[in-house]
């Protein structure tokens, strides 16, 4: 049987691992004023200097159901089943309407949906695993559960500049915006249950805020998966980088991929946010 593994644009990785995983995406759409494009097709650049200039957040749109029905029935022109990793359903609606959509005539029975109760690299890490679960053989029934399994295991957190941009999308008041301005408080936001919650405050300049993120991050979740991690970033110095790559060497993992958050994920996060991802579930090894 051949087994497509999908997601949105918002798993933001290259067109490399896209290529190596063999890993299908669907855009997100994103609105600038009169302007309208595609995740991918607008750059985090371009949605920075659009916010500097209008001191307006671009809205995004989610992939609506009929989208999704003719994106899974274009995968299975060329696939017998589609395992389809969604943004989590406490972010957006996206997940509903990929569930909707997997009931479609022609897509029933072939296409199952796994929210992923993340975002960004956080799915990637589970579309990665899907992909060797494919690779040895396994069928869509095993794969999903073996999946579903890892969800709550998922470790997505970032450490943000500013929260600004949380506050142009909604996601933070006025006056946690204004206290964490004036306390030049540097958050770390991470995923519980789906959801972004609020989590350290940090103070000082990117390389040692965001190493402060990183020890922290290796302290609380303390049985990692050391086959894959992601360092995944809106914009960085490549000395912060370095310095966090050289850190989860330390730490033992094998496969470190440093990845750009596209423009949807740069929306909620701003310039000057980085992330580590990793499954924190130990050792996975597939029979």
């Amino acid at each position: 049987m051949k087994i497509a593994v999908s997601a949105e644009t918002t798993v933001d990785l290259p067109k490399e691992l896209l290529e190596q995983f063999d890993i299908h995406t669907i855009p997100f759409t994103l609105i600038m004023g009169e302007k309208t494009g595609l995740d991918g097709e607008i750059t985090p650049e371009d949605l920075f200097a659009y916010t500097d200039r209008t001191n307006t957040l671009p809205r995004t749109s989610a992939i609506n159901e009929f989208q999704y029905e003719e994106y899974f029935k274009g995968l299975l022109k060329e696939y017998d089943h589609v395992i389809h990793f969604a943004l989590s359903s406490e972010i957006s609606s996206a997940c509903e309407h990929a569930i909707a959509a997997s009931h479609a005539e022609g897509n029933e029975g072939k296409v199952d949906i796994i929210d992923s109760r993340s975002l960004s690299t956080g799915i990637a890490l589970f579309c990665i695993y899907a992909h060797k679960l494919i690779e040895a053989g396994k069928e869509p029934k095993e794969i999903v559960e073996l999946c579903q399994k890892r969800i709550p295991f998922g470790q997505a957190s970032f450490s943000l500049e500013s929260v600004n941009y949380l506050y142009k999308g909604g996601r933070c008041s006025m006056l946690q915006m204004l206290g964490a301005n004036l306390m030049r408080l540097k958050p770390e936001i991470f995923v519980k249950d789906g959801k972004m919650v609020s989590g350290a405050k940090y103070r000082g300049p990117m390389l040692k805020v965001v190493m402060e993120y990183v020890e922290d991050t290796l302290k609380m979740f303390t049985n990692p998966d050391l086959e894959e991690v992601f360092i995944t970033y809106s914009t960085a110095p490549d000395e912060v980088l370095d310095a966090v790559e050289a850190r989860l060497k330390k730490a033992g993992f094998k496969r470190i991929h440093r990845t750009r958050a596209g423009a949807t994920i740069s929306c909620h996060c701003g310039p000057h946010c980085l992330g580590i991802l990793y499954i924190n579930d130990g050792p996975h090894p597939i029979d």
